[in-house]
């Protein structure tokens, strides 16, 4: 069975005030954030091909970077959408019309360049097994869910069942599909990630969780770009 990573590069990065979107600002090695990201699914032996969703405006400047790497997997380079889920949804129709759709994608943020050959290897093996899983981490800092209008602490979860999402995260990309056509019905649709599309329109579908790292970090703001890259991720 194939699979297919989509890396999602769609976003602006606003919370950075930089002039370009985050995923095309260079680490302390030189590489894009966007370089780092695709290289670790690119040299990884258990992903067949890759589609990179990117910002409208970003086409031409991913596809330069893609031909100047030479990247063998990347198969596909499509215009992602104002909102995450947009940007998930280019992806499934970019296969939707794939005479077998039975394969595998996992998804990935471009903003997360430091994801392990592990993480991405023990991802893709529970998908196979279970057809859903996602990398994440247990929560050391207590949460709290507040009252958002006045700014006051309405419960504290017991923080042992608190795990802190990741992404990669993998699906049967017909589990995905369906998922996102029942949630494309639904006018209230709002999400920040697969899983909770998934975990809402089809919770019959248990995700399996894999423990990712605390390295695998999103960058959001400008120190993030400080940390130091290990050459074995």
């Amino acid at each position: 069975m194939q699979t297919i990573a989509v890396i999602l590069a769609g976003g602006t990065g606003s919370r950075m005030n930089a002039e370009i979107p985050k995923q095309f600002l260079t680490l302390d090695d030189g590489r894009t954030i966007l370089e780092h990201s695709v290289y670790a699914f690119e040299r990884n032996d258990i992903i067949d091909e890759i589609c990179i969703v990117s910002h409208p405006d970003w086409i031409e400047k991913t596809k330069e970077i893609a031909n100047q790497n030479g990247w063998q997997k990347v198969k596909h380079i499509v215009a992602g959408g104002s909102e995450r889920y947009l940007s998930t949804l280019a992806a499934i129709e970019c296969y939707i019309e794939d005479a077998d759709e039975h394969f595998n994608i996992i998804l990935h943020d471009a903003a997360r360049p430091f994801v392990s050959q592990k993480t991405i290897i023990e991802t893709v093996e529970a998908c196979k097994q279970y057809g859903a899983a996602a990398a994440g981490i247990p929560s050391t800092d207590t949460i709290w869910q507040v009252n958002v209008f006045n700014s006051t602490i309405m419960r504290i979860p017991e923080r042992s069942q608190m795990w802190q999402a990741q992404t990669p995260q993998a699906f049967r990309f017909d589990i995905l599909r369906d998922a996102y056509q029942r949630a494309l019905q639904d006018p209230q649709l709002a999400a920040t990630d697969d899983c909770g599309v998934v975990a809402h329109y089809m919770p019959e579908i248990k995700i399996h969780i894999v423990k990712g790292s605390p390295d695998n970090i999103k960058i959001t703001y400008k120190n993030d770009t400080k940390k130091q890259i290990n050459p074995e991720q």
